[in-house]
């Protein structure tokens, strides 16, 4: 009766493998491979020149908060009720440690003539003090004397290309001006005069050329690493090239795509998503271009023909290649469910690029390898052993057998003979390092995701040293009293963390709205000031309410910096909450509908979730103790959960897969475990370094967000690679043994049983 069973499910197998003969029929023969490689040339050809490329459509200014979000209402109401008062402001910090001179005071004064006369472009307003009394802008100084702001106000709704525009041509009337140019002069200098723009418009100039200027640089160092790592692994100069042309090739494609639908308002795009789709290109499309081409120099060492190696390659690689592939594009896919604007501009840029980067690896690399047959691999080029005798033989020399699989089969051995202590060493490791996630401090202050160098973030530093900090980004607190007298501003001032608090302001339109403008005596980018915003909140409607005023709490609004990022945090947390569990929802639903195993999707989604936080603890340890980071960037846990946990169930599927192969042939447990860790061991292992390497690129850049993205994804690709795929996954299968496929038919099978008689793959049993 099992053994009918077993029949019948292998004949519900015949309709996937007549669709791989299709496939590799249909990429590999002697004129479709030719024909497949002209498609895609036709194709990217037509929609570049038809469609405008993504770096054309890129927004970097968009929105990250719905117009739902409280800051976002407030930022309206204040646009309502106080025209005039909004808008983005720049502030031009000027120091001289010796003390401003009346010379430099005389200089500013000009400056902010000449940009009254003549706006920047976008320019609404700037400090008139060339009509103030000296005396009067001599008490704006800073204490000791040697630092004084000058705020610039530009229009709402300019993107960060306008602005730039806006500060450059600010910058070029600074220096028509004051001879020696401040802006390059070093900060701080106890001699020079020196100015450094800062506030919202600075902070968002510096941080969108950072984006821009790491594009460049970080795709020549994601191809520099493939391409070394590549020869390194395959020695082959030819072979080094097809994945690093078939993400050039995916690229192509996917540009335009991308660009098209930004144009028609379909999507957004900003420059960090794409810094990061390019790295995911590279690491993950070179990982699937390696699981085919391992598969193809194998069979190149048993087939004689290349074109049946390659279809034998096709068949045995496509399932895993596509079933990753399409685990990873509907993980990504789940970020369309966040709210945040930067998560959500993320879901179609990367789960476009890896199911276009699949179907390059299903048809396009392996036209190129039928193209280049053997030569692929030239110089170690993969022979039948019959070919390796006669080529012996041909050239007068002794025939060695070639022995190879040496350390996966060793570590194939002691996974199958000793699973208990392989499970127990793997868990108390990770569980070790996943013990330090609670202890994670997250923040969302934009400017420490900065380098120190970068000029906002030195004007920052200054006037936080030399004036009130909050001064940076004042907090706008809005009541409508109702015509009733309040104690607002007299309870915002008592405040212990507050340093000021302004006078009253009418609206223009309904005077029983009024504006405070509150100045922090922290940094009002800090997590600490964030966590103020609901204590302000509070406080103010209690004075509301005290006052008389119904429903207080819909007659206060809090506008600014630090409001929108106290809703920042709030709206990742509920993001948070959200796409993590429907992620791993989806893929325990692909990997029971592929594994058909209840149990096996329960270790797999359990073991890659285990990763991901001894990942997180393990990257915390490094750069809090390590590197001196008080807090990682908020967006950071999500981030990397997506990609850690969808990426690193493509090694499980590609390793179970073979295990289940061998199993379903009648292969017994231990055998097939040991085998299939033999198997796939090199070729994981080399899509896990360059996986982990593509993403290690991004450590080099001076964006905090990135830096601590790369580092943490990398340690959690390297520990899938090196921990949870060749030990821990194989030894837990071995431990459940035939338990592991149920409810399958295959776990009812005798040759299931975790103890059946060892052999080596190939050899006959009782059981075939």
């Amino acid at each position: 009766m099992i053994q009918v069973e077993w029949e019948n499910e292998e004949a519900g197998r015949q309709t996937n493998k007549s669709f791989l003969d299709h496939l590799s029929r249909g990429v590999a023969g002697p004129k479709s491979r030719w024909v497949i490689v002209l498609l895609w040339i036709v194709l990217i050809s037509v929609l570049t020149l038809i469609w405008p490329s993504v770096s054309k459509e890129e927004n970097d200014g968009a929105k990250n908060l719905a117009a739902t979000e409280p800051s976002v209402i407030a930022e309206e109401i204040a646009a309502k009720e106080f025209p005039g008062e909004d808008g983005i402001p720049a502030l031009v910090v000027w120091n001289r440690e010796k003390g401003l001179t009346e010379d430099d005071l005389a200089a500013i004064r000009q400056v902010t003539e000449a940009l009254t006369e003549k706006p920047a472009p976008g320019m609404q307003s700037v400090l008139p003090y060339h009509l103030l009394p000296l005396p009067a802008m001599q008490g704006s100084l800073s204490q000791d004397r040697s630092t004084l702001v000058m705020p610039v106000l530009f229009r709402n709704g300019l993107d960060s290309d306008q602005l730039k525009e806006g500060l450059e041509q600010l910058t070029a009337s600074v220096k028509t001006t004051i001879a020696d140019d401040p802006f390059t002069a070093a900060s701080r200098d106890p001699e020079l005069l020196n100015a450094r723009i800062t506030g919202p418009a600075g902070i968002a100039v510096d941080a969108t050329g950072l984006f821009k200027d790491a594009d460049v640089s970080l795709l020549i160092a994601t191809v520099i690493l493939v391409l070394v790592l590549l020869l390194f692994i395959y020695r082959s100069p030819v072979l080094a090239l097809i994945p690093i042309v078939a993400v050039g090739f995916a690229y192509g494609l996917i540009s335009p795509i991308l660009g098209k639908l930004a144009q028609e308002g379909i999507i957004v795009v900003d420059s960090q998503a794409i810094s990061i789709m390019t790295v995911l290109l590279f690491g993950a499309g070179t990982d699937y271009c390696l699981f085919l081409v391992a598969r193809y120099r194998t069979y190149l060492t048993l087939e004689a023909d290349k074109r049946k190696a390659l279809a034998r390659a096709i068949k045995g690689s496509a399932g895993a290649i596509a079933m990753s592939g399409l685990t990873v594009v509907l993980s990504l896919l789940a970020l369309l469910l966040t709210h945040y604007g930067a998560y959500h501009r993320f879901a179609i840029p990367f789960s476009l690029s890896i199911l276009v980067m699949g179907l390059a690896s299903l048809t396009l690399v392996p036209a190129l390898l039928a193209i280049m047959g053997r030569g692929s691999f030239f110089p170690v080029i993969p022979r039948t052993e019959a070919m390796r005798k006669d080529l012996a033989r041909r050239k007068g020399k002794l025939y060695r057998e070639r022995k190879t699989g040496k350390l996966g089969g060793a570590i194939g051995s002691l996974v199958t003979g000793k699973p208990v202590a392989v499970t127990v060493l793997s868990l108390v490791l990770l569980v070790g390092l996943a013990a330090f996630t609670p202890g994670i401090k997250v923040t969302y202050d934009i400017l420490s995701s900065f380098p120190g160098d970068m000029p906002s973030r030195e004007g920052f530093a200054t006037l936080g040293e030399k004036f009130n900090p909050g001064s940076l980004a004042p907090v706008q607190v809005m009541v409508d009293s109702e015509g009733k007298a309040t104690e607002v501003g007299d309870v915002l001032a008592k405040l212990p963390y507050v340093a000021s608090v302004s006078d009253p302001k009418e609206s223009a339109s309904n005077p029983t709205i009024v504006a405070y403008e509150l100045e922090l005596a922290i940094n009002p980018y800090s997590y600490e000031a964030m966590g103020h915003i609901p204590d302000i909140r509070q406080a103010v409607v209690e004075a509301l309410t005290k006052a008389g005023v119904p429903t207080a709490d819909e007659h206060v609004w809090i506008a600014g910096q630090t409001a929108q990022q106290h809703d920042t945090e709030e709206v990742t947390r509920r993001d948070s909450l959200t796409v993590m569990p429907v992620v791993i929802g989806l893929i325990a639903l692909l990997l029971l509908v592929y594994l058909r195993s209840i149990i096996a999707m329960l270790y797999l989604v359990g073991t890659v979730l285990l990763s991901f936080f001894s990942a997180l603890g393990l990257g915390w340890l490094i750069l809090h103790y390590g590197f001196g980071v008080d807090a990682i960037q908020g967006a950071i846990p999500l981030y990397t959960f997506v990609f850690l946990v969808a990426l690193g169930e493509d090694y499980n599927i590609f390793m179970v897969s073979s295990i289940w192969q061998k199993a379903r042939k009648g292969v017994p447990l231990r055998t097939a475990v040991s085998e299939g860790v033999k198997e796939t061991g090199s070729v994981i292992t080399s899509a896990g370094i360059i996986l982990a390497g593509t993403f290690a690129v991004l450590t080099n850049l001076p964006i905090q967000v990135l830096l601590q993205f790369g580092l943490i994804t990398a340690l959690g690709v390297l520990l899938d690679t090196f921990l949870v795929r060749p030990f821990l996954v194989p030894a837990i299968t071995v431990l459940l043994g035939r338990y592991a496929f149920w409810p399958s038919k295959a776990w009812k099978l005798p040759n299931t049983i975790s103890r059946a008689p060892r052999k080596e793959y190939g050899q006959t049993t009782s059981y075939e």
